[in-house]
């Protein structure tokens, strides 16, 4: 998997819209329409998403307990120095106006026309500062994924909160809700509903 496989199941989780072409999320995420089958593809073998008569639907269970338990593991943060650049984590909303201060330099993804400067955090994938400036609810989710994946424990349980509310408002339009309990960092269990289905797995981190 690949951080723009991410940035792509959360696109389309937002979006809701089955039928989006894949064209038009290669202009909106700054990668290749080659990249996007190759995702897509990555994607569906890995069961965080449904492919079936040109309609693409996200495994949105299977994509909130990756991003509670695995996120980090498998992408974790690569910091830098102080930066001028687009704020991210618990500097961006929707985490920022819910957490104080702690007195530190901003997580930040370098950029040349970010207006803050703060401490450097590589982002998902390359065109994700792009992205996320023309897409707001895009940038709130990526923002949100990197309080996961830098994040204190408090900032990262309230991150996977709202990530999950982000992805269910999007999905109870077409009638499909996931259950949030369970879904903890520090848990020994995650309790998920897959689909309307009571399943339970073991956290393994």
């Amino acid at each position: 998997m690949q951080g723009q496989d991410v940035a792509l199941l959360l696109k389309l989780a937002i979006l809701n819209e089955p039928q989006v072409p894949s064209k038009n999320l290669a202009e909106s995420l700054f990668i290749s329409p080659s990249e996007v089958s190759k995702a897509l593809k990555r994607c569906a073998d890995s069961g965080l998403l449904y492919l079936s008569s040109g309609e693409k639907r996200v495994n949105g269970s299977a994509l909130m307990g990756f991003l509670a338990h695995g996120l980090k593991y498998v992408f974790p943060p690569a910091k830098g120095p102080l930066v001028r650049g687009v704020p991210t984590a618990a500097a961006a909303e929707p985490l920022k106006s819910r957490l104080l201060e702690d007195g530190e330099p901003p997580a930040v993804w370098p950029n040349a026309a970010g207006k803050v400067r703060g401490m450097s955090l590589a982002p998902l994938y390359k065109g994700a500062p792009k992205a996320a400036l023309l897409d707001p609810k895009l940038y709130s989710v990526l923002a949100l994924c990197d309080a996961i994946r830098c994040g204190r424990t408090r900032e990262r349980n309230l991150a996977v909160e709202l990530l999950g509310k982000e992805i269910n408002a999007s999905r109870s339009a077409s009638g499909i809700a996931i259950s949030l309990a369970g879904f903890c960092i520090s848990c020994a269990w995650a309790g998920m509903s897959a689909e309307g289905k009571g399943d339970s797995f073991r956290c393994g981190f």
